[in-house]
């Protein structure tokens, strides 16, 4: 089968598109024909954390197609069903945090971006046939962590205030329209006109440059919860416009993961601030009920050939997309 491989050099100059042994489930396993797959920012993180001194890797944790043969002992899934991946392995029930041991597919194991992927038989769940299988390939990983953030962690309901500060990855994008599904006032930020206007189409009910004065642009209101994923550049901004007793959740740090913040205004405020990360296979089936249920999709920037695997990279990197980057694989 053909496949994006890491191997070689560490970055992207040791990833190569070629030939590679189609793989073959064992027992409790399925081996699904993809159709297409997703892109998520920790594929650039793996291009950094697999070790040239490791066996070739497989990137991609997302991934929809159909199953073209199974391993002994699989009875929920059968050869020519349509499915969806999950990509989380070994996190079966939702608990406060995932067990040891539980990985995300594309790295240890192999991924998604090829033609083929063997996964465990329970991570394979039925595709939602409202979807294209280019919205089915690319939802599971934002959606599921978009999902337990809102819903498990910070237990919004309808008539909550939420602020989203950055507006445009595919997590963001799932929880402005989870959120606007469940009741929510929904506020995003951005320093892209071009992302807060296709925001507010989406349905967020304010969006303002992140640049500017915060408390100003939200007309003094307070937040009942505050989506924090950028880190140290908004880490305290998004503090100060949770009203007392409100809630933080935060999922990600792409512009530092050290912060220095006032203790002291924090505990006289009753704030509560909470850590999230992907979910566990019973919120994976309760997001893709709630999804269905709202007719949510996910939104796309583009989609590439695993040919075109650079131009699609190049894209994720620059951070400039509103939504998810996908690869077609058949």
């Amino acid at each position: 089968m053909k496949a994006l491989v890491h191997e070689s050099k560490s970055g992207m100059e040791g990833l190569i598109y070629r030939e590679f042994d189609t793989p073959v489930p064992g027992p409790g396993q399925v081996r699904i024909r993809l159709k297409a797959a997703g892109m998520n920012h920790r594929d650039l993180i793996t291009l950094e954390r697999h070790k040239e001194t490791e066996p070739p890797l497989v990137l991609g944790s997302d991934g929809a197609g159909v199953v073209d043969e199974v391993g002994e002992g699989v009875k929920n899934v059968a050869v020519g069903d349509e499915v969806i991946i999950n990509p989380g392995l070994g996190w079966r029930h939702n608990t406060e945090a995932p067990p040891a041991g539980f990985e995300i597919l594309g790295h240890p194991s192999n991924g998604t971006f090829a033609h083929y992927v063997v996964i465990p038989a329970e991570n394979a769940f039925p595709k939602p046939a409202y979807l294209t299988w280019e919205e089915a390939g690319v939802l599971s990983l934002a959606a599921l962590t978009a999902y337990r953030v809102l819903f498990t962690r910070a237990k919004i309901r309808e008539g909550m205030n939420i602020l989203i500060p950055g507006i445009g990855g595919g997590v963001a994008t799932f929880m402005l329209q989870m959120a606007k599904a469940a009741g929510a006032t929904v506020y995003v930020s951005s320093r892209s006109e071009v992302k807060c206007s296709r925001a507010l189409e989406l349905g967020a009910d304010k969006a303002f440059d992140s640049g500017s004065d915060w408390t100003e642009a939200l007309g003094g209101e307070k937040m009942d919860v505050v989506i924090e994923s950028i880190g140290a550049a908004t880490f305290n901004k998004s503090l100060s416009q949770l009203r007392p007793g409100g809630t933080m959740v935060t999922f990600g740090a792409s512009a530092g993961d050290v912060v220095d913040f006032d203790l002291r205004s924090f505990f006289y405020g009753q704030y509560n601030l909470l850590g999230s990360t992907m979910g566990s296979a019973e919120e994976y089936r309760d997001m893709l009920g709630f999804i269905e249920n709202h007719n949510v999709r996910p939104v796309i920037e583009a989609m590439f050939s695993l040919e075109d695997y650079k131009k699609a990279f190049d894209l994720l990197d620059k951070a400039e997309q509103l939504g998810k980057v996908g690869l077609i694989v058949d």
